[in-house]
């Protein structure tokens, strides 16, 4: 029984490594990220293959997001209409939740299911650093204490020693 759990398991693995790969191809990154989480949880380390497709998934779709951002922050320094700045800043708000809650969603996977089955020292160091982009990431958009709190975060998720 054991055996056949564990052989329909690691079908599933590979079944979601290819959708993924498939996903990345077809530049559907929501897609794509949606498979890795399902690896990530299935709370086994990930090969070094794994952790580039979760990587390049997250990198993708928070990096939509964070250039969204920055063409706002632009067009809020030139709007002269105080209607449209209003309109200008809830959207930029908007942006700024959607980020937040993807920075905060890979960080928990992060946290409650890499790191803890990392054993290799590239593992252990790959999804520090993620941590760190992660942190990094929020820490762009954050004000004042958020903002302090995040980046140091992320300066202590890229100093770690063990």
């Amino acid at each position: 029984m054991e055996d056949s759990r564990r052989r329909s398991r690691g079908e599933e693995r590979e079944r979601l490594v290819y959708e993924s790969k498939l996903a990345e191809q077809a530049e559907r990154f929501d897609d794509m990220v949606d498979c890795m989480k399902k690896i990530a949880r299935m709370d086994i380390e990930p090969t070094g293959e794994e952790r580039n497709l979760l990587s390049v998934s997250y990198k993708n779709i928070i990096g939509t997001r964070r250039a969204s951002w920055r063409i706002l922050c632009s067009l809020e320094e030139k709007e002269d209409s105080e209607k449209n700045m209003k309109t200008l800043q809830e959207y930029k708000k908007k942006v700024e939740e959607e980020t937040a809650r993807i920075c905060n969603e890979i960080l928990s996977i992060i946290a409650i299911h890499l790191l803890p089955n990392s054993t290799t020292a590239e593992s252990i160091v790959f999804f520090y650093k993620m941590k760190g982009d992660y942190y990094r990431y929020l820490a762009e958009f954050k004000s004042d204490n958020e903002k302090n709190e995040a980046a140091d975060q992320s300066l202590k998720a890229y100093q770690l020693r063990w």
